[in-house]
């Protein structure tokens, strides 16, 4: 019987038998590929101090103190030390703490990868949860396009391993606005904001209000990106993004047709640190991002890296459920050397513990004899 204080707060929500197998099965696949690859893994803690995870990614989005908004943090005063804690809301701010400390010595490019939960104060409409599973890989020291071309095809192939189709990549420049207004486009640095808001909603009228007429023709040079680069290509005139266009063009000969690529160059929501290239992934079957990823800067040491983010527990929106083992019952008195020596074959075992249990009501497909497994009879 539910009682009042069995409700889960808002945003959170439990993950039964079969959805958490698809989460377990698309969190191994994922880590395997990054393995493959030679990502090592790591283990942040859950909490830090605030003051390390809001202040570890710098960009052009970051929030008030020069990276994460730690607003959108819980936090909490630590009873031992008497500073603030925070629980972490994104892994990547650790990873570079990581690097810029108890590996800063280490051999670069360094590969590391992780997977853990992260939680928020609140979320949005469009995307309500407030505890997400995030995996991801960076590569630290390096700022290249054969560094980002790792990036985004580690990030397919994860999500391909993950058993996710119809996968596609959109490309962003988080930089745009700032590199065009240097020069190319010259805009005020008190209405650079303004216009940035304005290309983040796609208003023409209110980009034009907010004296960024110059940057309409960004409004539509968006889309498939073979359709969509030549686009970008002009409106760059003076030449401010040839480098950055160059590179996108070879990043995506890279992907070839492992992946569909698209091209929105002015968006900016989940780029909250990231430099002059982004990406954000998607595949069939999702009603959200499955990741996003792209080229940033550690605070405090200015390394510069690339890396990218899965929200596993959205990934069982579409991922297929894995193949189930073979549950074998096990009846009291069996023999335990038997059932071991079944495990170690890939078989499920699931012990009798008292006279009255019945071995089909609990999901049992087989029984262990003494000459063997042998199949259970139907219910009738």
């Amino acid at each position: 019987m539910t009682q009042p204080n069995d409700l889960l707060p808002e945003g959170l929500e439990d993950r039964l038998p079969q959805e958490a197998a698809r989460i377990t099965a698309a969190m191994r696949a994922c880590l395997d590929v990054l393995d493959a690859h030679g990502y090592d893994r790591v283990r942040p803690p859950l909490l830090e101090f605030e003051a390390s995870l809001a202040g570890r990614m710098a960009g052009v989005a970051a929030g008030p103190n020069g990276g994460l908004d730690s607003r959108a943090m819980f936090r909490f005063v630590d009873p031992a030390s008497l500073r603030t804690l925070a629980l972490r809301s994104d892994i990547t701010p650790q990873i570079g703490r990581i690097a810029s400390t108890s590996l800063r010595d280490a051999a670069r490019p360094l590969r590391l990868a992780y997977c853990g939960d992260t939680a928020l104060i609140r979320a949005s409409q469009l995307d309500p949860a407030r505890e997400r599973l995030q995996l991801g890989a960076e590569l630290i020291g390096a700022d290249s396009v054969a560094a980002a071309s790792e990036a985004v095809m580690l990030a397919v192939e994860a999500l391909g391993a993950a058993g996710l189709t119809g996968i596609s990549v959109d490309f962003t420049l988080p930089d745009l606005v700032d590199t065009l207004a240097a020069e190319a486009l010259p805009l005020a640095p008190d209405r650079r904001e303004a216009v940035r808001r304005e290309l983040d909603t796609k208003d023409a009228g209110g980009l034009k209000a907010a004296g960024g007429a110059a940057y309409l023709p960004l409004l539509y040079a968006t889309g498939p990106f073979a359709e969509a680069l030549p686009a970008l290509r002009a409106v760059d005139a003076g030449g401010a993004l040839k480098s950055r266009l160059d590179a996108l063009e070879q990043i995506a000969a890279s992907i070839g047709d492992s992946a569909r690529i698209t091209l929105d160059p002015t968006e900016r929501h989940g780029f909250e640190y990231q430099s002059w290239f982004g990406f954000t992934l998607y595949a069939d079957g999702l009603r959200r991002a499955a990741g996003r990823g792209g080229t940033y800067r550690i605070a405090g040491s200015d390394e510069p890296a690339t890396g990218f983010t899965l929200y596993i527990d959205r990934l069982a929106e579409a991922a297929p459920d894995p193949e189930a083992a073979r549950l074998i019952w096990l009846p009291l008195g069996h023999d335990r050397a038997a059932a071991a020596a079944l495990r170690t074959q890939g078989w499920r075992t699931r012990a009798q513990l008292a006279e009255g249990e019945h071995p089909g009501a609990l999901g049992c497909t087989h029984i262990l004899e003494a000459s063997g497994p042998a199949e259970l009879e139907p219910r009738p």
